[in-house]
């Protein structure tokens, strides 16, 4: 996507969302040539990138629809790179290397009182976890 121009990010965005959003691995598939008939002339490295990693894209396809959801809705390591990346900013010199892990200590303590708000689609993610995974996950 960082080549593709603001005018087309939306519609190739939605495309490729097709893609990972499909219900099987064969439709995403399917779905994959259907875009590269769409934007295979004018952006060719995109579909060239889907192709090269097409086998880690894909790794996801053998979970179910629930746990997919999760996965790709739940990004907890950006927001908290931004507020260690904030606190580390402001002080810019560190007299040695344990003053800046107690920065980064303290700003993840700081951002984890944040951490409130539940994921959607948890619950019936967690059914399924613990139906897939019963020896590792207890219910609480």
């Amino acid at each position: 996507m960082k080549f593709v121009p603001w005018t087309d990010k939306k519609a190739v965005a939605a495309d490729l969302k097709v893609i990972y959003g499909a219900d099987t691995l064969e439709i995403a598939e399917a779905n994959l040539e259907s875009f590269n008939a769409t934007w295979g002339d004018k952006y060719p490295h995109v579909v060239t990138s889907w192709r090269n990693n097409w086998e880690g894209l894909t790794v996801f396809f053998g979970y179910p629809k629930d746990i997919r959801k999760v996965i790709y809705t739940t990004n907890a390591i950006e927001p908290l790179n931004s507020v260690i990346r904030t606190a580390v900013n402001k002080r810019k010199v560190f007299p040695s290397d344990q003053a800046a892990f107690k920065v980064v200590y303290l700003a993840t303590q700081q951002a984890s009182k944040k951490w409130s708000m539940p994921s959607q689609h948890w619950t019936s993610a967690l059914n399924r976890f613990m139906i897939m995974f019963d020896d590792r996950i207890r219910a609480c």
